[in-house]
């Protein structure tokens, strides 16, 4: 721990108010460090948009102070941001085992070599730049999940990473309470705590009680099973292997990421599966239905995922049965419930018996009320931040957090960007730093932005129309056209007159723009859009793009 007093100061880039994006700055002085680097899944008014992660700009202004990215675990919204950060930001990636072997996958996808990837466990001490870093073992939806506390002069600093206490895990290996506890009595000076669950009362129900109602399901199951889940819940993996294995079914894995995942556990060794358990996709046909269970992505109705293209009909080895279960092993991530009920009603009407929110195939890896209170009594914080989930979710965090002691001067609901500063002990709100969003689509990276949004949303809503006219400057005349083309607008055989009438309008305007000798083309280009703007929504109540295109001869 260092001897001086120094200025430390804590801030988010993503994973406040929001679900997904995670990643805090600790600063400790001189040394920034850095904790997750996760994506978001793009909000509905993000057309086109796949996928979106923490602007880093302050760190690369501040490079040369980076001293590491700590990762709590392998989920996407806690690392799926490395491969474009780590290009920024060529700095040391510290996580546990299991999560560096997602993340070695993952940057070899992305082509990234020569990463530093330094492992680290539960019982880890490190120095990141100057600054002492230890961890404590958790539970979460992933093994090998990780608690950062940062040691400084005026106490800890603890980022929780996502928890919850399971007093049965599938693993065995419990959350490390007592470490918990010992750091919580040398003091914290600042909790930083998962909200995911802030609203649900009481504790969150064990992995292994979900183990019984798959189990459950599977005894009652007389066709094939399809078992739809997160491809990173390797708990729940392990069970579903375990339950076919109990009745004599093999197991297939659709869908890459599942593939992925899977493959990478069993390497790593925490997927344990029988030799001969797991049979290939194409060999599903050479069994009879009561043999087969099979392993696939899309538990969020994911467009392109493989339960999504079963229950189209469009997987090419997959088609459903009526005799099939369907188990969806999996609740709605806030923003996808409409596609997740989209496909649970197409997948209902293939006449398969489709297993969802019942029999207890399912339960979160978030703590609810009694454990983010046990967190916060383990700890004992002088300040708390509440982190991960929606705005809501952490306004009710900050009210559990007044009744386990915390002084209500001592709570800060912080937004990305705002900097929370320590010194002599005390903590106060000081200023901004640069924060935002940073669009993915496609191989661009931050060249799609409020602009190009809003372009696509206009085109989404009253589609385009283009005018193409040429004119000869020199003598100032119409050569051709004007001819006008429309895309999403309107039915163009059901519309002539109307486009007539348009053409008319546009000849007339830059006729009079040319006897007045206005020939400039942007001058031009704004007299039609004008002309033509007033006149379709006085006939349509319609804003169509106008893209007028002028060619010179």
């Amino acid at each position: 721990m260092k001897q001086i007093s120094e200025k430390i100061r804590v801030f988010a880039l993503g994973g406040v108010g929001e679900i997904g994006k995670n990643m805090y700055v600790i600063e400790v002085d001189s040394d920034l460090i850095v904790i997750d680097s996760g994506l978001m899944f793009p909000d509905d008014d993000m057309l086109g948009v796949d996928i979106v992660i923490p602007d880093i700009s302050y760190l690369e202004e501040n490079r040369e102070r980076v001293k590491g990215i700590i990762l709590t675990h392998g989920h996407e919204d806690h690392i799926g941001a490395l491969p474009y950060v780590i290009r920024k930001l060529n700095v040391p990636i510290y996580g546990t085992k299991l999560t560096l072997g997602i993340v070695r996958a993952k940057l070899t996808e992305s082509a990234i070599e020569g990463v530093d990837l330094r492992l680290i466990d539960c019982k880890s001490q490190i120095t990141v730049g100057t600054t002492t870093v230890n961890f404590f073992r958790t539970n979460h939806s992933i093994p090998d999940s990780v608690g950062v506390c940062i040691e400084t002069s005026q106490g800890s600093i603890v980022h929780t990473g996502d928890f919850k206490f399971d007093q049965n895990p599938v693993d065995g290996i419990f959350s490390d309470i007592g470490k918990m506890a010992s750091i919580g009595e040398k003091g914290v000076l600042c909790l930083l705590s998962d909200s995911t669950n802030a609203e649900r009362p009481g504790v969150s129900m064990s992995e292994s009680v979900v183990g019984q109602g798959i189990k459950e399901a599977f005894y009652e199951a007389k066709g094939r099973i399809i078992v739809a889940t997160f491809a990173s819940n390797i708990h729940r993996i392990q069970q579903v292997i375990n339950a076919a294995t109990e009745v004599n079914r093999k197991v297939t894995v659709s869908g890459r990421s599942m593939v992925k995942i899977v493959s990478i556990a069993i390497e790593l060794g925490y997927l344990h599966v029988e030799d001969g358990m797991l049979i290939r996709v194409e060999d599903i046909d050479k069994y009879s239905d009561n043999e087969i269970t099979i392993l696939t992505t899309g538990s969020q109705g994911e467009p392109m995922s493989a339960l999504s293209r079963m229950a189209k009909g469009a997987h090419r080895q997959i088609t459903i049965k009526s005799t099939d279960t369907i188990i969806i092993s999996a609740t709605p991530i806030p923003g996808n419930e409409k596609s997740v009920t989209k496909i649970v009603d197409l997948l209902y009407r293939t006449g398969a018996d489709v297993i969802f929110g019942q029999k207890n195939v399912h339960t979160t890896g978030h703590g609810c009320q009694e454990e983010l209170k046990l967190m916060l009594n383990l700890m004992k914080p002088k300040y708390f931040i509440p982190i991960h989930g929606e705005f809501r979710m952490q306004h009710v965090h900050s009210k559990i957090a007044l009744t386990c002691g915390v002084k209500e001067d001592h709570l800060f609901m912080i937004d990305k960007g705002d900097v929370i500063e320590f010194t002599n002990g005390e903590g106060k709100q000081s200023g901004k730093v640069h924060s935002g969003n940073i669009l993915i689509d496609g191989i661009g990276v931050g060249d799609v932005g409020n602009i190009v949004l809003r372009d696509r949303r206009l085109l989404s809503k009253d589609g385009i129309l283009v005018v193409v006219v040429t004119l000869n400057k020199s003598n100032n005349a119409i050569v051709s056209g004007p001819d006008i083309i429309s895309r999403g607008f309107v039915y163009v055989r059901e519309s002539e007159q109307l486009l007539e009438e348009a053409g008319v309008l546009v000849k007339e305007t830059l006729t009079k723009c040319m006897v007045e000798n206005v020939i400039e083309w942007s001058s031009l280009k704004s007299s039609i859009r004008d002309v033509l703007s007033r006149y379709l929504f006085e006939k349509t109540r319609r804003r169509p793009m106008i893209l007028p295109i002028i060619m010179e001869v």
